[in-house]
């Protein structure tokens, strides 16, 4: 009976992460945009329906996941295309670089949360993985206000939402995001 359970409970985890249960929105449907820029709805978290390139190879990602908006976003709206191309969302943050140093991989100078310089709009958000993410999570900085920021993102999930915001607190030098998933944060200078 256990067992059945366990496996019943896998069942609808699995699929709540890979089917569209929101009828309300459609795969690959404009739900946001930056800057000029669409967010597209993913319906699950692990829905996967091709890798997105540009018209001269380089590659943005696996379609309507999060990874492959914050790289179009960069490509489309900074003109900047990372020197690794590949990875996970959580493998954009280097966490051998100290505070302020330059992540080779993807040629953008990297934060640590906290930090002492405060995040910035078009900033990259670095989430660290889950139990139920392994993979982590990335976003945009679309607004920085004193004590609060603002993210928009694709792919939060079928019932998440594109923008979210994260109280912003500075305590002695350091600027922090009060999120203990949050990696720490990317900027192109």
């Amino acid at each position: 009976m256990l067992i059945g359970l366990f496996i019943l409970s896998f069942g609808v985890f699995w699929s709540f992460k890979r089917f569209n249960f929101n009828k309300n929105l459609s795969v690959g449907q404009r739900i946001d945009s930056l800057n000029g820029v669409y967010v597209y709805y993913n319906g699950g978290v692990d829905n996967v329906i091709g890798r997105n390139t540009t018209s001269g190879g380089y590659n943005l990602g696996l379609k309507y996941q999060c990874v492959e908006f914050v790289k179009r976003y960069y490509y489309e709206h900074l003109s900047h295309k990372m020197p690794d191309s590949y990875g996970h969302a959580k493998d954009f943050f280097d966490s051998s670089l100290k505070d302020g140093q330059k992540n080779k991989k993807r040629n953008l100078t990297q934060f640590t949360n906290p930090s002492n310089s405060k995040p910035r709009s078009n900033d990259l958000i670095i989430f660290d993985g889950t139990i139920l993410n392994k993979y982590g999570h990335v976003a945009i900085i679309s607004n920085v206000i004193e004590n609060e920021i603002e993210i928009i993102q694709q792919n939060p999930g079928p019932y998440g939402k594109s923008r979210e915001t994260f109280i912003l607190e500075k305590q002695y030098e350091n600027w922090e995001i009060k999120n203990k998933q949050i990696l720490g944060w990317l900027r192109k200078e």
